[in-house]
């Protein structure tokens, strides 16, 4: 059977695109009669997950439905339930499962995005789902493919984020709008969402998991008879995941680290095996990292990411609709890493170095040095989450936009950061140059070069460079993350190229830079030479 459906659907274009669809004037009779080859399809996709046959659910999930979404469901939803119900015997579980992807493409693709009333019907069909899940006294017999359940559980916490954002806009809603929303705030509320994951980790048992496995011994011996089913397991790792990004849009960044306490950052582990799930964890640990002040983490977890996506980018070219998310949070997080290594320089990776040059980061960087505080906060805005609220706004609040209240404070939090540290890069800049340095000295260089008309008092002036001298040992003394210990621990380090101390009023500098590691950069071009070689011998042959 399966062969002759797919014999079937690589002919899906000879049935070519319903001619009424793509228009504002299509009628409703006709569209309940849904297409032949989706009504296969639907009937094929429910009996491969009926039947537990995964790579082939793989297979329809990940490239089926896209195509079938793109020939005849490009600008408008799918059949809802109704249309289908019939057609998959009315099945309960795979109508949820198919609700679940009917939302989330009206989510994607349908301008204007979904109405309320379908945010609410996405919202109790995930209820739906995890009920079904959470509530079985046995495990369920349900299998999907790993990509369909980080992708349900990035989706429920998407349209959590969207939901939030859409409440908070009440500048065009109408009173009768404003009091439905008022009137259901229970509907996709945080406290909802975070009893769900929370659940999902409880039942599964996943941290107790986590922490064996870190530990060489068997996941199994402490999983219980939900957690060794891969659904459950799996499940509640994406979970943790969900939780990190949740507590980030939250601006809570001690407790999105704490929930991976168990998860081994830096290692690659059988649990971490979907790219755009190491993706998005890189981007909101790191992030978290970055506005915890600990840059020497945050510059390592976006640099290993980072790394990783350069060797493995043509993986994602197949990729759904999330390609897209991994493009843009790649792109994210070299500005957040170009941020970080001005606020504390440090050596990086060649090929990242190479990446950073060839993306035209270091004019960024450059203005970010020479304290730009508009460039920070141009940077900032684009790379970080788009931050919520975790609660909506009163009854009685004026008809305004607060949408944008959370990302200006969590804005201000870091902007306020950078302009402790404005003086910093020129101050470091200065002392790179000397091995004794008079402070007068040093306060004249400053002045001189913000303010050439000589108005300044240099006594009050040095004072001024004690304080900064201060706040430069002071930001440069990180708690930096040590092999083995959880992702909050870790010891204080100082972070910085040179070190310097003051004796009187003469500083005295060492320079305490790493020399650059000359050999792999050789042994890099090498294996280049050698493989442009390798390509023009093709060619000749």
């Amino acid at each position: 059977m399966y062969d002759d459906y797919n014999d079937q659907y690589d002919s899906y274009a000879d049935y070519g695109p319903v001619a009424d669809t793509h228009t504002d004037e299509y009628d409703r009779d006709a569209y309940r009669q849904v297409p032949e080859l989706v009504r296969k399809f639907l009937i094929y996709f429910r009996n491969c997950i009926n039947e537990g046959v995964i790579f082939e659910v793989q297979t329809l999930y990940e490239n089926s439905f896209p195509k079938l979404s793109e020939q005849f469901f490009d600008k408008q939803s799918w059949p809802d339930e109704t249309d289908v119900a019939h057609i998959v015997d009315n099945d309960p579980v795979f109508l949820v499962l198919y609700k679940e992807l009917y939302y989330r493409h009206i989510y994607a693709r349908i301008p204007g995005g979904p109405t309320l009333e379908q945010r609410f019907g996405s919202f109790f069909n995930y209820c739906d789902l995890f009920n079904y899940i959470l509530s079985a006294e046995t495990p369920v017999p349900l299998e999907l493919p790993d990509q369909w359940l980080w992708e349900l559980i990035d989706e429920f916490v998407y349209q959590f984020q969207c939901f939030a954002q859409y409440r908070a806009r009440l500048l065009k809603k109408t009173p009768e709008e404003i009091e439905n929303l008022n009137a259901h705030n229970n509907i996709w509320s945080v406290l909802c969402i975070l009893n769900v994951l929370h659940s999902l980790v409880d039942k599964s048992k996943i941290k107790s998991q986590l922490e064996v496995y870190a530990s060489g011994g068997d996941p199994d011996s402490v999983a219980g008879s939900f957690g060794r089913h891969s659904l459950y397991k799996m499940l509640g790792y994406f979970s943790l995941v969900g939780l990190l990004r949740l507590h980030s849009l939250l601006g809570d960044y001690y407790q999105a680290i704490k929930v991976l306490e168990n998860v081994e950052l830096y290692k690659k582990s059988a649990y971490s095996h979907v790219p755009a799930c190491q993706i998005s964890t890189a981007y909101y640990v790191g992030f978290a990292y970055m506005m915890m002040r600990r840059y020497a983490d945050a510059i390592r977890t976006f640099s290993s990411i980072l790394l990783y996506i350069q060797r493995t980018k043509q993986l994602f070219t197949s990729r759904s609709y999330q390609n897209d998310q991994i493009n843009k949070q790649t792109e994210q997080m070299y500005h957040l890493l170009a941020i970080c290594l001005v606020l504390h320089p440090q050596c990086i990776d060649e090929v990242l170095q190479q990446a950073l040059r060839e993306k035209n980061y270091h004019e960024k960087m450059y203005k970010m040095q020479y304290g730009d505080l508009a460039e920070f906060e141009a940077c900032f805005l684009y790379a970080c989450p788009k931050f919520l609220s975790p609660c909506p706004p009163p009854p009685d609040a004026p008809n305004e936009d607060y949408v944008k209240e959370a990302i200006k404070h969590q804005t201000q939090v870091f902007m306020d950061e950078v302009a402790q540290q404005k003086m910093l890069p020129t101050i470091r800049s200065y002392l790179k140059l000397y091995t004794t340095l008079p402070l007068s000295k040093l306060a004249t260089f400053m002045c001189s070069s913000t303010r050439p008309d000589g108005s300044w008092d240099l006594d009050k002036e040095v004072a001024t460079l004690g304080i900064y001298l201060l706040c430069f040992k002071h930001k440069m003394k990180n708690i930096v993350w040590t092999k083995g210990s959880s992702g909050l621990d870790g010891k204080f380090q100082s972070g910085s190229e040179l070190d310097f101390y003051i004796d009187h009023d003469m500083i005295h500098i060492a320079d305490t830079k790493v020399a650059h590691r000359y050999g792999d950069f050789f042994i890099r071009k090498i294996l280049k030479f050698e493989e442009l070689n390798r390509k023009l011998h093709k060619i000749k042959i």
